[in-house]
């Protein structure tokens, strides 16, 4: 299996787990906690970097098996779930609401994650769920203004 594949698939967690979008973020979200405990700007930093290997390794991936968006890709769930994560204080409630959230907008696709949805190549990949973790992101924050969610860490 080439480089760009096993990033594209996580390995195992794309290609061998049931729902590998719920697994991809699942494992996402365990990554997050540990890197967001270090520092917000470590996730920032590595919501980037995984953002452009995504879209490298998708297209790739794409390119290599004539599969477009394929569902055992599942690096774009963590960049996704991780840009949820930057506005989530370090609580189990403030992060079962990322998983939730994020995992409500990358299933139904609402507007506008269903335009994004539509964007070829490796980008398009990315960008579903980089718009499907910005609406996450804005409910939480939602969520915890109205006091629903506890901003204590």
């Amino acid at each position: 299996m080439s480089l760009a594949r096993n990033i594209a698939t996580l390995g195992p967690i794309g290609t061998s787990l049931p729902a590998p979008g719920t697994a991809g973020s699942f494992v996402a979200l365990i990554a997050g906690y540990f890197i967001l405990s270090a520092g917000f700007m470590w996730l920032a930093f590595s919501t980037l970097m995984v953002l452009f290997v995504g879209v490298w390794a998708s297209s790739k991936y794409e390119t290599e098996t004539g599969k477009k968006d394929a569902s055992e890709v599942v690096i774009d769930e963590v960049a996704g779930q991780w840009s949820v994560l930057l506005v989530a204080p370090l609580s189990i409630e403030a992060f079962l609401a990322a998983f939730l959230l994020f995992r409500l907008f990358d299933i139904l696709k609402p507007f506008p994650v269903n335009k994004a949805d539509q964007i070829k190549g490796g980008i398009g990949v990315m960008a579903d769920d980089m718009v499907a973790g910005f609406l996450a992101g804005a409910c939480l924050i939602i969520l915890m203004i109205a006091g629903l969610i506890s901003t204590q860490m």
